[in-house]
């Protein structure tokens, strides 16, 4: 037998924050270490962080990595162990994302990144190139100072693998994985026996399985030990990174890391056995075929043995069960350990709420207060790191910390509910025990003064009284009322998060959470300036179905009973005045459903529909249930209020990326935000194809008839095909 042990790891990198890196990079190192790994491999792009976007054109970034590298290597860090770290470095004026293979504090390889992302949320060719040479290695002149410090010259750079005495060993770093052809396989039928891939994959909302899939299946079909690295939380931008880093032996995973931590870091180690990889390759015929006709991959040669014989002290690591979350469990910890993340390095005492009572704010005000859950149980289960930043943001004195979710939620959270006489006392009542039952420090305040000031202000400059539509005011009057109290709530938020905590003599400011949600971002259901406006969001890319499951999980599983209510309640904005014959609802205002909001959502983004493609999509899609004449018309309506309230997606508050079909403007929905709201061509051409169909159901192909919404397959989610 020939017995590996290596170690793969989490890592929670702040981007442009080398000292934080480093100490990370250094602490899995020695954990690797202690658990007698020989193989160690970490993130992408780890020591400068993965999210330093146009931070990569500084030469400043490329420096203090090398800086970084050499600190790492002047020590003892990789005596004995194999080391990939990863790091931003220019070879001959160009830019490359870099695996550097480490060992007995020398270089030994350098693998640049061939295949980038560079869709979605990733702009990877922004600031790298990709290597474009597969065939060969090239000589790398090593910086001066590296030189000097580890007295080596130069190192071999390019596309290649580590040939040891005793297994061969590569790197395929994130994007190459998913590529159609990864480098893995090439690579596979060269002998490599080893694969270590440093990702930077960020969290969406059930998308694990995609990524654990994939290397199931190249190790499935070319066998092989896959080392799988991520990032782990909020490195200073939108995304939250979900770790999960693992290791694969032929099919099989044998250990998994978690998904959600609030851990700076996280080292996984297995043992696994090199010859049942190659007795696995070698009963498939036709790997053995393709192996024997595969081109030579470039290799550089180590005369050092790393693996260990057969004995009894040392087990190979046997399978383990994949663990996935629900969806409403990803809603609840990824998002709570961004909200940490944010937290503690911002430099805020806490968090201010405007809390409603309805499903968008209170879905936000469960997921701090899981926050707070979390922070309490990784303090009970004795995480040092964990327990100093509670005691810091918490400011609490003499030795004391926090001691429960409530005690710590009354210190870092406050909810303010702002009522008007449109509010109901449901939602007030809703809001004061959900606030309760969290534990935040709650204000109930009426704004009804402010309002009316203002709107005396105006009838004195103007002569006139705007009224509500229900009181015979028209649509603009209407549109203003609500909007100025919508207003309102946001200015008295910033004042009160700015002098609430002066007021309890704390030091320090509160950051202000939005709560507006993915289909009315998409909708442009928000006021712009109001409380969808805050430092930062949660919940702005999870959609309103999703948020409503999590309320009724949260209800039970968080242990506040009070979101039941708010999930079985009406959504409503409560804008306007309550009339006995009149309640102001949000899908009514709208003119469409939350549900039919996602349809349009996911057929506009992820299938990449026009007006004219998502008719046609639909008219199958909702066959039987719309005529479509209907289809056309919700069609149209969608697209006419999506482009009227487009520009509000250019001040859209920063939010927690988890859904796919996100709007959001800064860098993953790139669309210009001044439209032709009208569509007068592709309105002009759904007319005409609802002119031409023919309405004989008995010509209709039967098989299209669907009674029930149908499940999107990953093929679908690939090609874009909605049939």
């Amino acid at each position: 037998m020939r017995l590996l042990t290596l170690s793969t790891c989490n890592l929670n990198q702040w981007a442009m924050d080398f000292d934080n890196n480093l100490r990370n990079i250094k602490a899995s190192i020695l954990n690797a270490k202690q658990a007698g790994a020989v193989i160690r491999i970490g993130p992408e792009l780890e020591i400068t962080g993965y999210g330093c976007e146009d931070h990569f054109l500084e030469q400043d970034t490329v420096t203090h990595a090398w800086e970084c590298l050499e600190d790492l290597l002047s020590g003892d860090w990789t005596d004995s162990i194999l080391c990939s770290i990863g790091m931003p470095i220019i070879h001959e004026s160009v830019r490359y994302n870099c695996q550097v293979f480490c060992l007995d504090r020398k270089i030994i390889m350098i693998r640049p990144k061939v295949c980038l992302a560079n869709d979605g949320n990733y702009r990877e060719l922004r600031w790298f190139l990709a290597w474009k040479f597969k065939d060969r290695l090239v000589d790398f002149q090593l910086p001066s100072h590296i030189s000097e410090a580890i007295s080596q010259v130069s190192v071999p750079f390019g596309f290649g693998y580590i040939q040891f005495q005793d297994t061969a060993i590569a790197a395929e770093t994130c994007e190459e994985l998913f590529t159609a052809s990864a480098p893995h396989v090439g690579l596979a039928y060269n002998g490599v026996e080893v694969f270590m891939n440093a990702s930077g994959s960020h969290h969406q909302l059930r998308k694990l399985n995609v990524r654990i899939d994939a290397v199931k299946s190249a190790t499935t079909r070319c066998g092989g030990v896959y080392m799988y690295s991520n990032h782990q939380g909020c490195d200073g931008g939108r995304l939250y990174y979900d770790g999960c880093c693992f290791i694969a032996v032929n099919g099989d995973v044998v250990s998994q890391g978690s998904q959600f931590s609030l851990r700076e870091v996280e080292v996984l180690t297995a043992v696994v056995d090199l010859d049942a990889v190659s007795s696995y390759r070698a009963s498939v015929s036709s790997f053995r075929e393709s192996a024997s006709r595969e081109s030579k991959v470039p290799v550089v040669k180590i005369p050092r043995r790393l693996c260990r014989s057969f004995e009894l002290s040392i087990f190979p690591t046997n399978p383990v069960e994949i663990k996935y979350h629900h969806a409403e469990e990803e809603i609840a910890f990824g998002p709570s350990c961004w909200l940490w993340d944010y937290l503690r390095r911002s430099g805020a005492s806490g968090y201010l709420l405007p809390l409603s009572g309805g499903a968008d704010s209170s879905s936000v005000a469960a997921i701090v207060g899981c926050m707070c859950q979390l922070v309490i149980k990784d303090i009970e289960n004795g995480d040092e790191q964990v327990k100093a930043d509670a005691i810091r943001v918490g400011n609490y004195k003499n030795g004391e910390f926090p001691s429960s979710s409530k005690e710590f939620a009354k210190r870092i959270f406050y909810t303010v509910y702002m009522g008007t006489e449109n509010s109901s006392d449901a939602t007030r009542a809703r809001a004061k025990k959900l606030a309760e039952e969290i534990g935040s420090w709650h204000l109930d305040v009426n704004i009804d003064t402010v309002i009316f000031a203002l709107l005396s202000l105006f009838q004195t400059v103007t002569g006139r009284k705007p009224r509500y539509k229900v009181d015979g005011g028209s649509n603009a009057e209407n549109l203003a009322l609500q909007n100025i109290q919508a207003r309102i709530r946001m200015v008295l938020a910033f004042m009160m998060a700015s002098l609430m905590p002066w007021v309890h003599n704390k030091s320090g400011f509160y950051l202000v959470l939005g709560s507006s949600n993915v289909d009315e971002a998409l909708r442009g259901y928000l006021t712009k300036y109001d409380c969808s406006s805050a430092d930062i969001n949660p919940i702005g890319s999870i959609s309103k179905q999703d948020l409503r499951s999590f309320l009724r999980w949260a209800a039970f599983h968080l242990d506040y009973p009070s979101l039941a209510e708010v999930e079985a309640a009406p959504p409503t904005a409560e804008l306007e005045p309550i009339r006995s014959d009149y309640n102001q609802l949000d899908e009514a205002d709208m003119g469409m459903t939350y549900e039919e909001l996602s349809v349009f959502g996911r057929l506009r983004k992820i299938f990449r529909c026009g007006p004219v493609s998502m008719f046609q999509n639909l008219c199958y899609k909702w066959y039987g249930k719309f005529s479509p004449s209907e289809v056309a018309d919700k069609v149209k309506h969608f697209f006419k209020y999506y482009s009227i309230n487009r520009h509000k997606m250019t001040v859209l508050t920063p939010s927690y990326h988890a859904e796919s079909y996100s709007p959001e403007d800064n860098r993953f929905d790139l669309r210009q935000f001044l439209y032709n709201s009208r569509w007068p061509y592709q309105f002009r051409k759904i007319d005409e194809l609802v002119h031409d169909i023919d309405y004989d159901k008995t010509a209709s192909p039967s098989n299209i008839v669907r009674e029930e919404e149908p499940e999107i397959t990953s093929a679908q989610m690939t090609f874009g095909i909605w049939i």
